[in-house]
């Protein structure tokens, strides 16, 4: 890291301002923000703006310098000095064409942000700026120089706990002066993404995300996961989904039968269940009526499946359902014990 006596040597203007601005981010983050994470209490946004204040200076003076004080490696260097002074916050410089770009993780309990860094009217500036929950990762997209300048934003959220969390894709595009996001995974997934992996490998997108159907119950195994493929075409500034498949989708064909069943049940509707339960005696055993209950289903040795049950008089029950080739059926249906 060049500082003091070798920026000045190199002709450039001492790092004073520079070390003076590490001192600040230390006393603000080291000491206002730790107390309050200690405390469990969200940061306000004064204070996020304070720091982001701080980060823009950094970026911009080095920027306007110019040569290897504005490149990617340098510009990192200068931000981990402002991580190791508070290891809550985290920084992550890419440039993308003439953009610096850097996300900002100051930890739980507030927003956080992308930063775009770039020149306004020939003077190095802020172009814009996205906030949001979540910790940011940046990533390349590929395409041609020039003209829209695009890159990729994934916004890690909260877990779930169950092995997924939160997940939001942005595809930020810098036409002009003018920062957008030009496609999100809101479009896709108006309700919100829970999301086990993602990865990004060149023009690819791929994401193995949470199916919540009827039946699905939360952190049980061996349920039904969505995985897209999705691939950047730059010519339209957007994620184009390739290719869309299920993984272990026996269960959600699983308890598309369960619902029929139970449904014919709670209408009464005799004609329909004879036609899912062709064994007269087993339908017979059949309560009026039954709901699934929120336990796991427990798969058994081959294709058998027993699936939670409860009638309504509160007495749980279990089910037993067989698949023969692409088909389920009942074949048990026995009351629990109390």
């Amino acid at each position: 890291m060049l500082v003091g006596g070798a920026l000045a040597s190199a002709g450039i203007a001492d790092a004073g301002p520079s070390i003076d601005r590490l001192e600040r981010f230390r006393d603000l983050a080291g000491n206002r923000l730790a107390t309050i994470q200690l405390g469990g209490a969200p940061r306000s946004a004064e204070d996020e703006r304070e720091i982001e204040a701080l980060v823009d200076d950094e970026v911009v003076q080095n920027l306007a310098t110019g040569g290897l004080f504005a490149s990617e490696g340098f510009l990192q260097d200068r931000l981990e000095g402002f991580a190791e002074a508070w290891g809550g916050a985290a920084f992550r410089v890419l440039r993308v064409g003439p953009l610096a770009v850097v996300a900002c993780y100051l930890g739980e309990g507030g927003t956080n942000s992308v930063r775009v860094y770039g020149h306004l009217g020939g003077e190095a500036a802020l172009l814009g700026a996205l906030r949001r929950e979540g910790r940011p990762a940046l990533h390349r997209l590929p395409g041609p120089p020039g003209d829209p300048v695009e890159f990729l934003v994934a916004w890690e959220g909260a877990s779930s706990g169950r092995g997924t969390r939160e997940l939001r894709l942005d595809v930020v595009r810098l036409r002009g002066d003018n920062v957008t996001v030009a496609w999100s995974t809101t479009q896709a997934f108006p309700d919100g993404l829970m999301a086990r992996t993602y990865r990004v490998r060149g023009a690819e997108v791929t994401i193995r995300y949470e199916l919540h159907y009827p039946g699905w119950a939360p952190g049980c195994e061996g349920q039904t996961e969505g995985e897209d493929v999705y691939r950047f075409m730059g010519a339209r500034g957007t994620l184009v989904r390739a290719s869309r498949r299920q993984i272990n989708e026996w269960h959600a064909g699983l308890h598309q039968f369960v619902s029929r069943v139970l449904s014919a049940l709670a209408s009464g509707d005799r004609t329909t269940l004879a036609q899912l339960v062709p064994d007269a005696k087993l339908r017979g055993a059949l309560p009026g009526k039954l709901d699934r209950d929120t336990a796991c289903d427990a798969r058994e040795a081959g294709d058998r499946v027993s699936v939670a049950a409860v009638a309504d008089e509160g007495r749980p029950w279990t089910l037993t359902f067989l698949r023969a080739g692409a088909r389920w059926r009942l074949t048990a249906a026995t009351p629990m014990l109390q």
